[in-house]
């Protein structure tokens, strides 16, 4: 569920208002989206994944919200860690190209 848009982070894109399959965010003018309808979260991380600049937050538990520290998610690494597992942003390795599942068919492009 989604637990967290850092206002400090966010550069008010709005594109997780625009992603989110459910409309969870409420856009607000020059600012970071509120969490309007949390419990309509999907967990589907599709906010979280798209954030330019890992501003979010989605915790696994889709049917829990959790209490999250910003800074303690920023020190162990978990802002964006979805985002940076698939591999999307800048300087990161797409997860399709770590892809290795081939090799186990003996197969090798």
């Amino acid at each position: 569920m989604i637990e967290l848009v850092s206002e400090s982070r966010c550069i008010a894109c709005n594109l997780c208002v625009s992603v989110c399959p459910t409309n969870v965010f409420d856009p607000v003018p020059d600012a970071a989206p509120q969490i309007a309808r949390q419990s309509d979260c999907q967990t589907c991380y599709l906010c979280e994944v798209y954030c330019p600049v890992d501003a979010l937050f989605v915790a696994p538990y889709a049917d829990q919200s959790i209490e999250v520290d910003e800074a303690t998610l920023v020190q162990t690494g978990l802002m964006g860690s979805y985002r940076q597992h698939l591999g999307w942003g800048k300087g990161r390795t797409p997860a399709a190209q770590r892809e290795e599942s081939a090799k186990f068919f003996n197969y090798e492009p």
